[in-house]
């Protein structure tokens, strides 16, 4: 497993994480515990180093923790986590002052009920989880954040970019205070290597790539017919005719490349990789094959001027939570 470096930061993480959503059964359905510990435990035998997990992610932080632990401190695992809003808002509406969103004393409790859920000591990457650049420079929380830090409570901190909005976090970057911004980047919502990316590489902040696969999208399992349990958010981000579109895209791309349907979801993280200002991709992996299989692209090998040119025709605007 290859590593990089999280921006300027000095931490070095795995090229590939573990994006630990789906194993907390909050939005995803069909994980179990059982498997999602062996998935875990099978992505740091094979040398995964960073996983990515949040407060809002079910039961996320517990097995991330009892995982960590069942390590023994053998491995060197820089774990994530995310505050959610005080007022449950994503995304931050215009206008909504940062007191009402982070305020010092929910971002504490939060992180206290994070480390109790875990039994982790600290959080390698403290990150909010949404953001408004209007709040750059208001509010409590960057005093909170630093005496955070002080304490050895968390290492760097960080934000989630609001989905499909690189724009929204421009400020915060430019400003110096953030070390890591968490966005969608993938073959078809490249946008944030229009400016987003240009300004971290500038700035020393590390780029966490998640939603690589599109949901699952990218990985040439999603087809017109294609349906997902009601209690599954990917019954909403699939829904109407956007199975059998993602279909549609997925074929064109694989015959621009002249690459099997089956290879699309390696092309899709390779993308991602290729890029210089990405310091590691987390793709959502609930069973041991998903990990060995997204594990296996950590081997050096990027996708070709050629590949990346013909990608750029891919693009794909659009809004799936409208």
């Amino acid at each position: 497993m290859r590593e990089r470096e999280l921006g300027r930061s000095g931490t070095a993480v795995s090229e590939i994480g573990y994006g630990a959503w789906g194993i907390g059964a909050s939005g995803w359905v069909g994980a179990t515990e059982d498997e999602s510990v062996r998935a875990l435990h099978r992505a740091l035998d094979l040398g995964v180093n960073f996983i990515d997990t949040a407060r809002g992610y079910g039961e996320s932080e517990r097995i991330v923790g009892r995982v960590v632990r069942e390590r023994g401190g053998r491995d060197p695992v820089r774990v994530a986590t995310k505050v959610p809003p005080a007022n449950g808002v994503w995304p931050a509406p215009d206008g909504l002052d940062p007191m009402l969103a982070f305020p010092g004393a929910h971002i504490r409790e939060s992180l206290e009920t994070s480390l109790r859920a875990s039994g982790l000591e600290r959080f390698d990457v403290l990150q909010f989880h949404v953001w408004s650049d209007e709040w750059t420079g208001r509010g409590d929380w960057l005093e909170t954040v630093a005496d955070l830090k002080r304490q050895g409570k968390i290492g760097l901190f960080g934000v989630s970019v609001n989905d499909h909005r690189p724009d929204s976090v421009l400020e915060l970057v430019r400003s110096g205070v953030v070390d890591t911004v968490q966005v969608i980047y993938n073959i078809f919502d490249q946008s944030p290597a229009d400016e987003l990316f240009p300004a971290c590489r500038e700035h020393g902040v590390g780029v966490i790539v998640r939603v690589a696969l599109d949901e699952g999208g990218l990985t040439g399992r999603v087809t017109a017919g294609s349906t997902f349990p009601d209690r599954d958010f990917r019954s909403r981000y699939f829904r109407g005719d956007r199975p059998a579109q993602v279909e549609r895209r997925v074929e064109a791309i694989t015959t621009d490349l002249g690459i099997p349907r089956e290879g699309i979801a390696e092309t899709a993280l390779r993308f991602v990789l290729s890029h210089p200002a990405v310091s590691t991709v987390i793709p959502g992996m609930r069973t041991v094959r998903n990990v060995e299989r997204n594990a296996a692209v950590s081997d050096g090998r990027l996708l070709t001027g050629e590949q990346l040119a013909a990608l750029a025709g891919h693009r794909w605007q659009r809004n799936f939570y409208a």
